[in-house]
Order: structure tokens, then sequence, then C-alpha cells
């Protein structure tokens, strides 16, 4: 399925961040993510974050190129020919990269992957997700008499919500309820009958989660394309608001875990990895910190509290708010440390940009920080004070403290969301074509 972790680093075939050079034996699905533009609708996604980056950049390029041919020309300072030529090749990429934002998205990123190998360049959406589950079923039936572990991840329910005409107009909640039936219907005729099918049920341990909440900022005219998210505030890409983070988890194992049982515990989609470990048998790393904790015991019943303590939500590398679940009292505070400045203001969501901002003047920084009791206001209306909540201050001290514990956990990275790793790099440019000539249709050929 959907992968959007990169591809390649220094060439267009070192596949560096490739999933078979990550642990993965097989892959089959999408490198990059699902964008309107994918789809050929009028609403790009893509080019309406970026266009005005790429454009700036290009602009200031252009003028320090001119300003030092100028001054180089009339001697009126001495800069070496190699500086302004260099200059002159990023301004022509970042050019490039405004350029091809408004027409070449679809070829160029739009496409599908088998091991290192591009299938489809451009992607035929309406085919994908049916090619991905027959790619899962039939490495369910190639793998059924050992153990495997088969990661799908669905280009359901993201925009621009590619619906067969089967499912179209079947929700009262418009094209993303469609969507949303045709995922259900997708995961329980394809994936969850195949593993019944081949004797599997009572001996594979199935979850089924998502990794956001709902876009609030998704709309087409007055039609809402990015999901609900209840009662809770805020969505995808806000960092700490329970809007963006609370979502399902259903787990299925028959014959070890009771049915029909609701744990209200605090887990993560970083406990996936020590549990897959627990489950093969393994042992976690012990050579780093690992976030995650094993859901096993928590979900055999053999422990009552999750062993998330403290957890830390982070907007890209920003920390914008912890929770702690207090183990004696059963409260969980929240604190957040800075929230997005919401476009227009009482609107909920990021409107006037399209994604909420997680640093800069798009979000407002809070100190002390905001302070909710989530057991008592899971919606995240009322900040608590000195003068509401007597433990205000101590809480905050305490979870002060988790951060600073934390932050000595951390090592630094590269910055990958920076301008220059965000230029499009046309020698990593996955191709199945002579570039720039990117496209080919090896599914339908083997077909």
């Amino acid at each position: 399925g959907k992968w959007h972790m990169g591809v390649n680093c220094k060439s267009r075939r070192d596949h560096c961040h490739h999933p078979l050079n990550h642990g993965f034996d097989y892959f089959y699905g999408m490198p990059f993510t699902l964008l309107n533009e994918c789809q050929g609708t009028d609403d790009p996604e893509l080019a309406k974050s970026l266009q005005d980056t790429y454009w700036l950049y290009t602009q200031m390029i252009i003028l320090a190129v001119l300003t030092l041919l100028i001054g180089k020309l009339t001697n009126l300072f001495s800069v070496k020919w190699k500086i302004i030529i260099c200059l002159a090749i990023c301004g022509l990429l970042y050019f490039i990269s405004w350029f091809s934002s408004y027409g070449f998205t679809k070829y160029w990123n739009c496409i599908l992957m088998r091991n290192h190998d591009i299938t489809e360049q451009p992607m035929d959406l309406e085919k994908t997700t049916s090619n991905m589950l027959k790619e899962a079923v039939s490495f369910i039936e190639r793998n059924k008499h050992r153990p495997f572990l088969l990661f799908v991840s669905l280009l359901h329910v993201h925009t621009p919500l590619i619906t067969t005409e089967k499912f179209l107009g079947r929700s009262r909640h418009g094209l993303y309820g469609d969507n949303v039936e045709e995922m259900d219907w997708m995961v329980g005729k394809w994936l969850l009958d195949v593993i019944d099918k081949e004797g599997l049920k009572n001996t594979t341990f199935i979850y089924f989660a998502s990794d956001h909440g709902g876009s609030l900022e998704a709309h087409r005219g007055n039609a809402q394309l990015g999901g609900w998210n209840g009662i809770y505030k805020g969505g995808k890409g806000m960092g700490g608001w329970e809007g963006g983070i609370r979502v399902p988890g259903i787990v299925r194992w028959p014959g070890v875990l009771p049915a029909g049982t609701v744990i209200n515990e605090l887990t993560s989609l970083m406990d996936v990895f020590p549990t897959v470990v627990h489950l093969a048998g393994g042992a976690v790393p012990q050579d780093r910190v690992i976030d995650g904790r094993t859901l096993l015991p928590l979900l055999r019943g053999t422990v009552q509290h999750s062993g998330h303590e403290f957890m830390f939500h982070y907007c890209g590398v920003f920390l914008h708010a912890v929770r702690w679940h207090q183990k004696d009292s059963g409260t969980i505070w929240k604190a957040h440390y800075a929230t997005p400045v919401f476009q227009p203001e009482a609107s909920g969501a990021c409107f006037g940009r399209g994604i909420c901002p997680c640093f800069g003047d798009g979000v407002t920084h809070h100190d002390p920080p905001l302070l909710f009791d989530l057991s008592q206001d899971p919606s995240e209306s009322n900040p608590l004070s000195a003068d509401t909540e007597p433990l205000s201050d101590t809480v905050t001290r305490r979870i002060g403290k988790a951060v600073e514990e934390h932050r000595k956990t951390l090592t630094p990275v590269p910055q990958q969301l920076s301008p220059h790793n965000n230029i499009w790099k046309p020698w990593l440019q996955p191709c199945c074509g002579t570039f720039p000539f990117c496209w080919c249709d090896e599914e339908n050929n083997k077909a």
C-alpha cells in the first residue's frame, strides 16, 4: 500500500528509504502519498502548499544572481563565477520545481512499484486499491504455512476519496462515507475472508487502526471530505489536539483474546513494533530508547494499565503537547505548549492555509501551558488555572520534568522538511522510462 517514507538518497536507483531497505521482504504499492493531482482534479493539493514557497525561493535566488552578476560586470565587488553559476542552477531547480508542481506531479509522483521496479507511471487510481488487495491476498496464500507479517496501508480514506461505482451514493455522509463503507467491505471481504478461508483465523493477530484523525481542511465546495472527529477538538496535522490523534483501534485474535472487550487505556501506533517483536518471540533492541510498549499484556488482561505514563505529541519536530496518565488517581492531564492559529479564528481548523503549520506565526505558544483534565473535559474546551484547579501548578511542573527527561533521550537528526530536502531533485526522481519521459503500464501488459 501507501509507503510515503521516501525512496532514494543519492541516485535514482539507490532505494535507501525503500521498504526493502527497512526490513520488509516484499513491497507492492505507492512509494509516495495520494494527492488530488493523481486523479487529475481541478483542486491541486501538493501545489497548493508548495507553489508559493517554490516561487518565493526562485525570486530570491534570481535577485541574488542578478545582483552578483551586475556587481561582477561593473567591478563593484569581486565574486567567483562558480558561485554565480551554482546559485543560478539552484534558482533553475526551484523554478522547475515550481513549474512542475502545476502539471507533472501526476506523472512523477503518482506511481506504483513492485519491489524496486515501477509497474505503473502514472497509476490508474480506479484499479490501484484492488491491485493492492490482490497482492495482499496472494501474499497470504503464499505464506500461509509459515509465520508472516503483512502491513496493508490502504489508499482509502484519503482524498481524493477514490470510490468505485458500486459504493457511490450508499452512505448518508457523502463521498467520505462512501469511501469508508468501501474500505470496510474491502477489509472484510478481501483480507479477513482469506484469513478465515485459509484456516488462519485463530492463529493470526490482526490490528486495524488509522494514522490520524479526520482532516478538517479537506473540502470540495461545501462538502466535507476529511471525516469527522466528533466531540474532539482539531484534526489531522494539528500537533496535540485530540481530534487529530484519537483514532479507532480494533484487535482480532479469536481463541486468544476475548471478543467484545473494550479497553479504555492509552496506547500508541508506536506500540505496533514491540508488539510484533513480542509475537515473533524476539527482543526489542536494548541500545536505544524504544517509545512503544507491547500491547499483549493489556489485551490479555494480565495488566490493567498501559505502560505509557507520559505521551509526547509532536507537530513535525516541534513538541506541541504532553499527556500524563496519573496512575494513582486515574486522571488524564494534557498540557499544550503550542497550538495552531485557526483561520478563521473560531473555525476550529486552518482553512486559510489548507493545513496547520507547526511553528512560526502559525502557532500560539503557551507559557504556562494550556492544561486540561481529559477525564472530565475530553473536548479540551475549558483550560484549567490555579483558580479552577488547585493541582494545576503541581501537574504542570511534573509534566515539565517529564519533558526534560524525554529530551535527554533524543538524538538530533537532519531536518527532513527543510527547503533543501523538499526541493525537487531530478537525479532522485523514480522513472520507468527515459527521464523526463516517465510513463509505463506493466500492470496492463502483464494482464
